[in-house]
């Protein structure tokens, strides 16, 4: 029966752990026994020097995971690969994942989120400067971050007083 299954590995090698499991499986004829093996990644979009990017981050840094049918040629397949340290689960035995945690992990659930998640780079209190706008060229302090809707709230000098101004992250950049 076909499961789904957490290894470890070191982190930051969990595609060359994907590759060399992927070649024993072939070299050693196991293919019928293994359906998948995913490094779970999500789309991010980044602010850098007032662009977006969108890249690809892992989910869980330090582990990978395999749709198998799980015996003791496998299980020794699996954790005598380069690279995996053990599988997740307790004792000697491992533990296959529920299928809604899986759909959650892979987003192929009902609920699955398609837009890309966007990380923050920006924290209250700190110095940035207007990039875009009629307020251009104006250095401001973060007051408040909103993730969601990518804006900030910036309180700008004018006229020696603060006013607070809402601003989307491309509008603005870090000062040093």
């Amino acid at each position: 029966m076909f499961r789904w299954y957490v290894i470890n590995t070191y982190s930051g090698h969990e595609n060359k752990v994907k590759q060399n499991l992927e070649h024993r499986i072939m070299s050693m004829n196991q293919a019928p026994k293994f359906r998948r093996v995913v490094v779970p990644t999500e789309q991010v979009i980044e602010t850098k020097d007032g662009q977006k990017v969108q890249i690809e981050k892992r989910v869980w840094p330090g582990y990978v995971l395999v749709n198998m049918d799980l015996n003791d040629d496998v299980w020794s397949l699996v954790k005598n690969t380069p690279g995996v340290t053990g599988f997740v689960g307790s004792g000697a035995k491992p533990v296959p994942l529920a299928q809604p945690e899986v759909d959650r992990i892979l987003h192929t659930g009902s609920g699955a989120d398609a837009r890309a998640r966007t990380t923050v780079e920006f924290s209250l209190g700190e110095s940035v400067k207007v990039t875009s706008g009629p307020l251009s060229d104006f250095d401001g302090e973060i007051v408040d971050v909103n993730p969601d809707q990518q804006k900030l709230k910036v309180l700008v000098d004018i006229f020696e007083r603060q006013v607070p101004v809402e601003l989307g992250f491309d509008q603005v950049k870090k000062l040093d």
